[in-house]
Protein backbone atom coordinates (compact mmCIF):
# COMPACT_ATOMS: atom_id res chain seq x y z
CA UNK A 1 0.00 0.00 0.00
CA UNK A 2 1.47 3.27 -1.12
CA UNK A 3 1.10 6.80 1.10
CA UNK A 4 -0.43 9.89 0.72
CA UNK A 5 3.81 11.45 0.29
CA UNK A 6 4.64 8.94 -2.11
CA UNK A 7 5.65 10.03 -5.67
CA UNK A 8 4.37 7.98 -8.68
CA UNK A 9 6.03 8.11 -12.13
CA UNK A 10 5.40 5.72 -15.37
CA UNK A 11 7.45 4.66 -18.26
CA UNK A 12 6.06 2.98 -21.07
CA UNK A 13 8.90 1.69 -23.06
CA UNK A 14 6.76 1.31 -26.07
CA UNK A 15 6.42 4.98 -26.46
CA UNK A 16 9.48 7.07 -27.92
CA UNK A 17 11.43 8.92 -25.25
CA UNK A 18 10.34 12.54 -24.63
CA UNK A 19 11.01 15.79 -23.52
CA UNK A 20 7.47 15.15 -21.19
CA UNK A 21 9.15 11.96 -19.35
CA UNK A 22 12.12 13.76 -19.04
CA UNK A 23 10.75 17.09 -17.34
CA UNK A 24 7.95 14.27 -15.41
CA UNK A 25 11.58 12.84 -13.76
CA UNK A 26 12.90 16.25 -13.03
CA UNK A 27 9.71 17.60 -11.24
CA UNK A 28 9.55 14.63 -9.11
CA UNK A 29 13.51 14.57 -8.22
CA UNK A 30 13.10 18.57 -7.34
CA UNK A 31 10.46 17.69 -4.98
CA UNK A 32 12.04 15.31 -2.98
CA UNK A 33 15.03 17.47 -3.35
CA UNK A 34 13.47 20.78 -1.86
CA UNK A 35 11.71 18.48 0.99
CA UNK A 36 8.34 18.80 -0.48
CA UNK A 37 7.93 14.80 -0.11
CA UNK A 38 8.57 12.46 2.39
CA UNK A 39 7.43 9.58 0.81
CA UNK A 40 9.21 6.63 -1.66
CA UNK A 41 9.10 7.63 -5.39
CA UNK A 42 7.33 4.58 -6.74
CA UNK A 43 7.89 3.95 -11.16
CA UNK A 44 5.77 1.65 -12.82
CA UNK A 45 7.65 0.45 -15.89
CA UNK A 46 6.26 -1.65 -19.48
CA UNK A 47 6.96 -2.04 -22.32
CA UNK A 48 9.63 -2.43 -25.27
CA UNK A 49 10.24 -0.10 -28.46
CA UNK A 50 8.67 -1.12 -31.69
CA UNK A 51 10.13 -1.34 -35.08
CA UNK A 52 10.17 2.47 -35.47
CA UNK A 53 12.26 3.10 -32.35
CA UNK A 54 14.61 4.87 -32.30
CA UNK A 55 13.06 7.78 -34.88
CA UNK A 56 13.32 11.29 -33.63
CA UNK A 57 14.97 10.57 -30.80
CA UNK A 58 18.61 12.97 -30.49
CA UNK A 59 21.33 12.23 -28.53
CA UNK A 60 20.55 15.55 -26.89
CA UNK A 61 17.65 14.01 -25.65
CA UNK A 62 19.02 10.78 -24.60
CA UNK A 63 21.51 12.33 -22.34
CA UNK A 64 18.45 14.91 -20.64
CA UNK A 65 17.52 11.41 -20.02
CA UNK A 66 20.21 10.00 -18.73
CA UNK A 67 21.42 13.18 -16.49
CA UNK A 68 17.75 12.55 -14.98
CA UNK A 69 18.24 9.07 -14.08
CA UNK A 70 21.85 9.87 -12.44
CA UNK A 71 19.81 12.44 -10.08
CA UNK A 72 17.01 9.70 -9.45
CA UNK A 73 20.19 7.64 -7.88
CA UNK A 74 21.23 10.07 -5.75
CA UNK A 75 17.88 11.03 -4.41
CA UNK A 76 17.38 11.20 -0.67
CA UNK A 77 14.94 9.16 -0.82
CA UNK A 78 14.12 5.19 -1.65
CA UNK A 79 13.10 4.31 -4.73
CA UNK A 80 10.86 1.54 -6.16
CA UNK A 81 10.72 0.13 -9.27
CA UNK A 82 7.50 -2.47 -10.65
CA UNK A 83 7.79 -4.22 -14.05
CA UNK A 84 5.06 -6.02 -15.87
CA UNK A 85 5.46 -7.68 -19.26
CA UNK A 86 8.56 -7.06 -21.54
CA UNK A 87 10.35 -3.76 -20.38
CA UNK A 88 12.55 -2.22 -22.64
CA UNK A 89 14.47 1.24 -23.54
CA UNK A 90 13.17 3.85 -21.18
CA UNK A 91 11.68 1.39 -19.07
CA UNK A 92 14.55 -1.11 -18.69
CA UNK A 93 16.36 2.42 -18.06
CA UNK A 94 14.18 3.97 -15.19
CA UNK A 95 14.06 0.27 -13.57
CA UNK A 96 18.08 -0.20 -13.43
CA UNK A 97 18.29 3.31 -11.64
CA UNK A 98 15.99 2.75 -8.77
CA UNK A 99 16.62 1.02 -5.31
CA UNK A 100 13.61 -1.92 -5.26
CA UNK A 101 12.19 -3.63 -8.07
CA UNK A 102 9.99 -5.86 -8.48
CA UNK A 103 9.07 -7.95 -11.90
CA UNK A 104 5.97 -10.10 -12.36
CA UNK A 105 6.39 -13.65 -12.92
CA UNK A 106 5.78 -13.05 -16.65
CA UNK A 107 7.65 -10.16 -17.07
CA UNK A 108 11.26 -10.07 -18.94
CA UNK A 109 14.11 -7.22 -19.31
CA UNK A 110 14.58 -6.71 -22.76
CA UNK A 111 17.48 -4.33 -24.34
CA UNK A 112 16.21 -3.07 -28.22
CA UNK A 113 18.17 -3.98 -30.87
CA UNK A 114 18.03 -1.39 -33.44
CA UNK A 115 19.49 -1.87 -37.45
CA UNK A 116 20.71 -5.73 -36.05
CA UNK A 117 22.33 -4.38 -32.92
CA UNK A 118 21.70 -3.53 -29.13
CA UNK A 119 20.81 -0.28 -28.18
CA UNK A 120 24.47 1.24 -26.65
CA UNK A 121 22.70 2.98 -23.74
CA UNK A 122 23.73 3.15 -20.25
CA UNK A 123 21.33 0.25 -19.54
CA UNK A 124 24.02 -1.99 -20.51
CA UNK A 125 26.43 -0.40 -18.02
CA UNK A 126 24.18 -0.88 -15.28
CA UNK A 127 23.27 -4.48 -16.36
CA UNK A 128 27.35 -5.16 -16.93
CA UNK A 129 28.14 -3.31 -12.85
CA UNK A 130 25.07 -4.82 -11.79
CA UNK A 131 24.47 -8.06 -12.46
CA UNK A 132 25.88 -11.36 -10.82
CA UNK A 133 25.47 -13.68 -13.67
CA UNK A 134 28.30 -12.36 -16.30
CA UNK A 135 26.84 -14.66 -18.78
CA UNK A 136 22.91 -13.45 -18.71
CA UNK A 137 24.22 -10.32 -18.96
CA UNK A 138 26.64 -10.38 -22.11
CA UNK A 139 23.78 -11.98 -24.09
CA UNK A 140 21.30 -9.52 -23.24
CA UNK A 141 24.33 -6.86 -23.85
CA UNK A 142 25.30 -8.15 -27.11
CA UNK A 143 22.35 -10.22 -28.60
CA UNK A 144 19.12 -8.80 -27.06
CA UNK A 145 18.68 -12.25 -25.72
CA UNK A 146 15.48 -10.78 -23.27
CA UNK A 147 16.13 -11.83 -19.04
CA UNK A 148 13.54 -13.66 -17.34
CA UNK A 149 11.74 -12.34 -13.90
CA UNK A 150 13.27 -15.91 -12.15
CA UNK A 151 16.90 -14.85 -14.26
CA UNK A 152 16.94 -11.28 -13.32
CA UNK A 153 16.42 -11.87 -9.67
CA UNK A 154 19.45 -14.75 -9.84
CA UNK A 155 21.57 -12.54 -11.58
CA UNK A 156 20.80 -9.87 -8.14
CA UNK A 157 19.13 -7.42 -11.03
CA UNK A 158 15.95 -7.40 -9.08
CA UNK A 159 14.99 -7.83 -5.85
CA UNK A 160 11.23 -9.67 -6.42
CA UNK A 161 9.17 -12.09 -8.21
CA UNK A 162 5.55 -11.46 -7.90
CA UNK A 163 2.55 -13.13 -8.61
CA UNK A 164 0.74 -10.79 -6.49
CA UNK A 165 2.41 -7.17 -6.95
CA UNK A 166 0.58 -6.14 -3.72
CA UNK A 167 2.59 -8.69 -1.25
CA UNK A 168 5.28 -7.55 -2.91
CA UNK A 169 5.04 -4.11 -2.40
CA UNK A 170 4.36 -4.19 1.21
CA UNK A 171 7.84 -6.05 1.48
CA UNK A 172 9.19 -3.68 -0.61
CA UNK A 173 8.25 -0.43 1.92
CA UNK A 174 9.04 -2.41 4.78
CA UNK A 175 12.37 -2.57 3.68
CA UNK A 176 12.64 0.79 2.39
CA UNK A 177 11.20 2.54 5.54
CA UNK A 178 14.13 1.43 7.42
CA UNK A 179 16.31 4.11 5.77
CA UNK A 180 15.61 7.32 3.93
CA UNK A 181 17.24 11.06 3.40
CA UNK A 182 20.27 11.95 3.21
CA UNK A 183 21.80 8.47 5.33
CA UNK A 184 20.45 6.67 2.76
CA UNK A 185 21.74 8.78 -0.28
CA UNK A 186 25.03 8.52 1.22
CA UNK A 187 25.00 4.95 1.55
CA UNK A 188 23.50 4.13 -1.53
CA UNK A 189 26.50 6.54 -3.13
CA UNK A 190 28.78 3.83 -1.82
CA UNK A 191 27.80 0.98 -2.72
CA UNK A 192 27.57 2.96 -6.34
CA UNK A 193 31.61 3.92 -6.56
CA UNK A 194 32.79 0.71 -4.86
CA UNK A 195 32.75 -1.74 -7.68
CA UNK A 196 35.79 1.74 -9.12
CA UNK A 197 37.19 2.51 -6.32
CA UNK A 198 40.53 1.43 -4.37
CA UNK A 199 40.43 0.79 -0.58
CA UNK A 200 42.65 3.53 -0.01
CA UNK A 201 40.65 6.18 -2.01
CA UNK A 202 37.32 4.50 -0.54
CA UNK A 203 38.45 4.73 3.25
CA UNK A 204 38.09 8.47 3.59
CA UNK A 205 34.57 8.62 2.35
CA UNK A 206 33.50 5.08 4.57
CA UNK A 207 35.26 7.07 7.67
CA UNK A 208 33.86 10.12 6.85
CA UNK A 209 30.37 8.38 6.57
CA UNK A 210 31.02 6.88 9.89
CA UNK A 211 31.99 9.99 11.83
CA UNK A 212 27.97 11.68 10.55
CA UNK A 213 26.29 8.45 11.80
CA UNK A 214 28.80 8.60 15.63
CA UNK A 215 27.87 12.32 15.21
CA UNK A 216 24.70 11.90 15.21
CA UNK A 217 23.83 8.83 17.25
CA UNK A 218 25.55 10.97 20.11
CA UNK A 219 23.14 13.81 19.47
CA UNK A 220 20.22 11.62 19.38
CA UNK A 221 21.60 10.01 23.21
CA UNK A 222 22.03 13.91 24.40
Amino acid sequence: MTGQRDLMLQVDGSRPLSAETVAAFGAACSRVEDGETSGFVIIYVSGVPGPEWPGGLSVALVSKWERALRRLERLPAATIAVAEGDCGGPALDALLATDYRIMLASARLVVPVVAGATWPGMALFRLARQAAGAAQARRAALFGTPIGAVEAQAMGVIDDVADDVASCFERAIEVAAAAGGADLAIRRQLVLEAPTTTFEDALGVHLAACDRELRRAATGAA
